[in-house]
Parts: structure tokens; sequence; C-alpha cells
């Protein structure tokens, strides 16, 4: 009989009831595509911004707000990105209506915890062509930044000889002048702002000063780097993925979504130091189906790993809209997504998934405290955005009510993240034996109540293999399902028992014969 061996991580995907603390930011001035930044010289502050001209701090790490409206003579037109340099100093990007819409990029920058902002310096204006989608960092040991953006020939424009392409720029002086913008991408897009328009250049900093991103586009998503502080990029860009049905795409009740690529790179100094990691969504598995991917390189960008699937729902759901940051303290990754796993319909939640082993897995939980239903005749934003240091994690999303956009955060740290997982699980006292497992896994349960139960088994990319149970109906009591899997005939690897007990599912990691 084959002999398996088998390691169990329990984490759920869906609660039925909030884990974490909500606090909405704004609903004045139908603020959406928030940012947010945490100040690492004192985490009680946070700042945030929302189009259109919207930024708020906090003092008290994300519990309460200040409103506030950003101007500058060079005008402010969203797409908020907001970094902090090693002095506390707050530097906000933004999309500029100036002498016409989208004519350059703006940085104004505050020496004040956000009191008050200069005018502004600017870069890309490049005549009658448009500036879009821009996305700042820094090297904290030099205090440089960096700047990466779409530059449209013209916005939206159908002609096949208008081209966008990924610009870049970089300022040594605090802000205060930016260098000749420079073309680094090889493969240009198209304007209409679609899957084959070049976009979601996300710069990200690596251990020895390198500059990284990647960006979606006609060849799917490619990836690039600077060894020499952005003078000179590769020649040939590195393909990472291709993007099965491209970054645009459809989500009912939504008036526009995309899976634009996000990159970062872990320089915490922990075991995965230097892995640079790529987070995106796409519909590869079908319209009915938008999930939440990651891809990791240990070798500077230059190959990368298989596909890992960072949503654990069971295959059929929405999950859309991701963003990706990295606790450079401990090399934690987290990322936030909308999530539709617990419904038929367009309600929509607010998720998190975090890894702790380099991204090899993700536990899911869930961080918004009720559901809301998007509205596809109301503007709902294209971005989420999350901020994690020392254990301080700090989400923002839109959300919408009717026509009525709001942004919101959630008051999360790590140490609650671990303990809330267990907490939960006691609802159904889940419990799996004997471990390791030779040729039977048994799985223990208590309901409260009567329930319907189907248990499947998924592999890593969450496509089922197998279908243990179909909602057959279970009465009140303890339970016991036992499995042989000798009957199963698996090869080893990396699989998912799927538990749905009632609307709520639950996800088990277990590893096959490593």
């Amino acid at each position: 009989m084959k002999q398996f061996s088998f390691l169990f991580f329990i984490f759920f995907t869906s609660i039925s009831i909030a884990q974490f603390t909500n606090v909405m930011i704004s609903d004045q001035n139908t603020p959406t595509e928030p940012a947010i930044a945490i100040n690492t010289n004192d985490t009680n502050i946070l700042f945030a911004g929302a189009n259109i001209n919207n930024y708020y701090i906090s003092t008290d790490s994300g519990n309460t707000w200040s409103s506030n409206q950003l101007s500058s003579s060079y005008g402010v037109w969203g797409d908020p990105s907001l970094v902090i340099d090693n002095s506390g100093a707050l530097y906000f990007f933004h999309l500029s209506n100036a002498s016409s819409w989208l004519d350059r990029i703006v940085c104004q920058k505050s020496t004040d915890n956000g009191q008050t902002f200069n005018d502004g310096t600017f870069f890309g204006l490049n005549g009658n062509k448009d500036q879009d989608k821009e996305w700042a960092t820094i090297d904290y040991t030099n205090n440089n930044i960096y700047v990466l953006w779409t530059q449209f020939d013209s916005y939206g424009s159908t002609n096949t000889s208008c081209k966008t392409q990924i610009m870049f720029t970089k300022s040594t002086d605090n802000a205060q002048t930016w260098s000749t913008p420079i073309k680094i991408n090889q493969i240009d897009g198209n304007c209409v702002d679609s899957d084959l328009t070049v976009e979601g250049a996300v710069p990200a900093i690596g251990p020895n000063g390198e500059i990284y991103t990647s960006w979606s586009g006609p060849n799917g998503i490619v990836f690039n780097k600077s060894t020499d502080q952005g003078n000179t990029w590769l020649t040939n860009e590195i393909l990472v993925d291709n993007m099965p049905g491209g970054w645009d795409f459809a989500i009912p009740g939504l008036d526009r979504a995309n899976g634009m690529p996000i990159t970062k790179c872990d320089i915490s100094g922990g075991v995965n130091n230097g892995t640079i990691y790529i987070n995106w969504s796409d519909q590869r598995n079908g319209t009915n189906d938008t999930d939440i991917w990651l891809k990791k390189s240990t070798d500077g960008g230059n190959t990368w790993s298989n596909l890992i699937r960072v949503n654990n729902d069971v295959a059929g759901k929405h999950q859309f809209l991701s963003w990706m940051d990295i606790d450079q303290t401990d090399g934690t990754i987290y990322i936030v997504f909308y999530d539709r796993r617990n419904y038929n319909d367009n309600r929509t939640d607010v998720y998190l998934a975090y890894s702790t082993d380099g991204g090899s897995t993700f536990i899911n939980t869930k961080i918004s405290e009720s559901p809301f239903i998007p509205n596809s005749s109301a503007f709902f934003g294209d971005y989420t955005n999350i901020a994690a240091h020392n254990g301080i994690i700090r989400p923002i999303w839109a959300r919408m009510d009717g026509t009525n956009s709001s942004i919101w955060t959630a008051i999360i740290q790590k140490n609650v993240l671990n303990t809330e997982q267990f907490e939960v699980a006691t609802d159904f006292d889940i419990e799996n034996y004997p471990n390791p497992v030779t040729d039977e896994f048994i799985l223990k349960f208590n309901l409260r109540k009567p329930e319907n139960i189907s248990l499947t088994l998924s592999n890593i990319l969450g496509e089922k293999v197998l279908n243990l149970i179909d909602n057959k109906p279970f009465g009140y009591g303890k339970h016991l399902i036992k499995k042989p899997f000798s009957e199963m005939q698996l090869p080893n690897g990396i699989y998912f028992y799927n538990l749905k007990i009632g609307n709520k599912h639950f996800s088990k990691k277990v590893i096959v014969g490593l």
C-alpha cells in the first residue's frame, strides 16, 4: 500500500462574525482608489489618499482620521501614491490637469505630518502625451525616490500608430528635481487602456539597491530591472506569466476591473531576503472564476516559480483588485482583495491573505465586517492598497452603498491574526488525525445544528481533483469522516481539503508524500 505523510495547517476562508475592527476613513467627496502609508519612525502616524484630491491623517494607528483636500497649481487628478522617507517626510504623487488633462505627474511634499504640502514638483510633461497610473518607492539606504508610470501617445485612442510606454524617473534630492524620464519597456502597447496597453508598473527595491518592476501588456506579465539606480535597464523583458484572458476583465456589478501586477521584494534580512514577488488577478479559469495569483523569483528575476493560487476557496467565485505589501521587519507577505466566495450574487467581502513561508502557502481571513454590493453605474475605482510594518497591518479599500462610495481600513495586528484563526475553529471543533497519516485520513467535527456538508480535494491551483462528499445532510452532534488514501491514487504534492459546512468554507492544506 502506498504510504503518505501529511502536514496540516488549518486556515479559514470565511467566518460568521467580523474578526477585526473596521474604521470608515471617509464617505465624503466620493473617495475611490485609495492608497495608504505607515510612518516607520512612528507607526501611530498613518497617511491615506483617495481620488480625486482627498487625503487623510491618523495619529492613533488608524483608529481615527482627519479628512483634507489637496490642492496644487498643477492640478490634482487622482491615482494617489504615497511614500515616506527616512526623515518622516511624506511624498504625495498624483495625476494632473494643469494645462490639459493628464499632462504630467506631480509630487507634493509635506514635512509636518501632512498638515501642509508644498505646491509640488512635476515630471513627464511631454507635448500632448498623457501620463497615467504612476507609482513610487524609496530606497531607504539613500532616500532616492523612484517612479514608474504609463505614457499614452493619446489616451483611449484606437489609432494603431498610438503607443503606450513604461516610463521611469528618479529624484536624488528629496523631490526637488527629477531626472529626465526614460522609456524602459521594449514592447510597446496600444492606447486603448485594455489588455494590449502596457500598464501596472510598480517599483520595488532589492537588497542591494536594485530596482525591480513588472507590468501587463500584449505579452502578458513581463519583468525588468535596473542594478545601477535606474540609469540602465534590461534590453529584453523577462516573461513572468502569459496572463490568460489579459488584465482587463469584467466583474459583475463593477463598471470595470483590472488585474495588473504588483511587484515587491523581501529586504527583511530573513530567510527569504532578496526574493521578488509579483501578485495579480486574472480569469484563466473562466469569466466566472477570477483568482488571485503569485509568482516569485529567488535569482533576481531571471526565472520564476510555478503559479501559486492565493485565494483558497473552491473554484467558481470572484476574487479581484488585489494589492500586496511585505512587512520588512520579518518578511511576512500580506495581500488584500475583494472576495465573493460566500455568496451567489454580487455581495462582496474584503479578505486578507498572508504568508510566513515566502509565499508557498497563504492563510485567508475575512477582514470586512459586512458585505456590500457595487453599482456598475458608478465609478468604483481600480485599486485597493495595504501597508505593513512591525506587525501592524493596515489595508485600505473602497466600498459602495447604492451609489455612495466610502473608504475603510481594518485594525489588524500580526499577533492577533494567528489567534483569531483558532478561535474560529472551535465553532465546529474541527480536528484531523492521525498525523502523520499512513493509509487513512480521519476528519472529525461537531455540528450545533443539522447542516449540509461538502468535501472536495483540490490542487494548489484550486482545480478540483476529487469530489468526496456532495452536499450531504448531516445531523446535530459529532461526526467522523474516514477516507482511505489508497483508493485515491494521488501523486505526491500539495493539496487542499475544502470542507463546506452550510454556507461556511474551511480549507486545509495537506502535503502528500513530501
